[in-house]
């Protein structure tokens, strides 16, 4: 079992930058491969970035690329997502996830924090 919990959100400019944070507790940290997703009003749930558990290979939605960046400190059971050149279009909330190392489904979840790019 583990516990994560996002920080980090807020509301920016078109063109501003927010860093996210999600703090996981319980488990290995490392065990687990991390992901960043997000909900806008009245749309589904879509993946926005993963990164395995040593942080080596990462993926990204196609139109987040080149703006967001996920890293993880496995010494602080952290991970990031750095969000820069924001897009109204980006506005959303964004839930940290975490799954076993080499499973298909994210089990754990955060409780979200909301990201509002105005224009």
């Amino acid at each position: 079992q583990v516990q994560l919990v996002e920080s980090g959100g807020g509301l920016v400019q078109a063109g501003g930058s927010l860093r996210l944070s999600c703090a996981a507790s319980g488990r290995t940290f490392s065990s687990y491969a991390m992901g960043w997703f997000r909900q806008a009003p009245g749309k589904e749930r879509r993946f926005v970035a993963g990164i395995s558990w040593s942080g080596g290979n990462t993926s990204y939605l196609d139109s987040v690329k080149g703006r967001f960046t996920i890293s993880r400190d496995n010494a602080k059971n952290t991970v990031y997502l750095q969000m820069n050149s924001l897009k109204p279009q980006d506005t959303a909330v964004y839930y940290c996830a975490a799954r076993v190392a080499g499973n298909i489904e994210y089990a754990y979840w955060g409780q979200g924090t909301q990201v509002t790019v105005s224009s």
